[in-house]
């Protein structure tokens, strides 16, 4: 179990880090998936953009962050584990603010209740071509008191709310099951783009956690681990 308040002493640290590039994204990507991205240039592209969180709380005084499950729909993602997120629009003042907005409007968290610790490596995603720009936030501590223990064991402080017609269910995940996952697990998919493909995952909660969002879980991953294993 990695505690709530032991994960607050990491956050000055992680501030201090640099993301560690896309190497660190590319070992959980299939190697179908691997070549493509080698051989697509963004130059001969004009990518959509998008912007998804990371985002870490405390239940029960335990780190925990959040995916979903997203609705079936026509979508090249349709049915996914993903992080909350989506496109840009018009009026977002930068891609934290997509990831700020979209964590708000897909799960329900309040834009105070967030606050980002460091961006991590952009991804570009050749099956829909977007370039999806993700950020590890967290729940401010300063609504947190560590010494009355009975209430954090009752209060957990968020009451996630999903955005119909976006996401089917919310999955809460402790980190320490994240940060104790295999990075070798793999499993055979077949989507709207590729048919019976062994693809890298992680397995959390009971879910296949693959694709772009595996990638991005495992740059923070090896970010964290720096903290960890010093």
């Amino acid at each position: 179990m990695i505690s709530y308040e032991q994960f607050l002493q990491w956050v000055p640290k992680l501030k201090n880090l640099e993301a560690p590039g896309a190497e660190s994204q590319l070992k959980m990507a299939a190697l179908e998936r691997l070549e493509e991205l080698q051989s697509v240039s963004l130059e001969k592209n004009t990518p959509k953009k998008a912007a998804v969180m990371m985002y870490i709380y405390p239940k029960n005084n335990e780190a925990h962050f959040v995916l979903i499950e997203r609705q079936k729909s026509k979508g090249k993602h349709s049915g996914q584990i993903a992080f909350p997120g989506g496109k840009t629009e018009p009026d977002d003042n930068g891609f934290e603010d997509t990831a700020l907005r979209e964590t708000f409007e897909e799960v329900g968290v309040p834009y105070e209740f967030q606050e980002i610790i460091i961006e991590g490596t952009p991804l570009y995603i050749p099956p829909s071509n977007y370039l999806v720009y993700n950020y590890l936030a967290y729940y401010p501590h300063k609504q947190l008191n560590f010494n009355r223990k009975k209430e954090l064991d009752t209060n957990n402080f968020l009451s996630f709310t999903p955005q119909i017609e976006e996401v089917k269910s919310i999955i809460e995940v402790p980190l320490s099951e994240f940060l104790e996952t295999s990075d070798s697990d793999r499993v055979v998919l077949s989507t709207s783009y590729m048919t019976e493909v062994s693809v890298p995952c992680y397995r959390l909660q009971g879910n296949i956690v693959w694709g772009a969002t595996a990638m991005m879980l495992s740059e923070y991953k090896v970010l964290m681990r720096q903290i960890v294993n010093k």
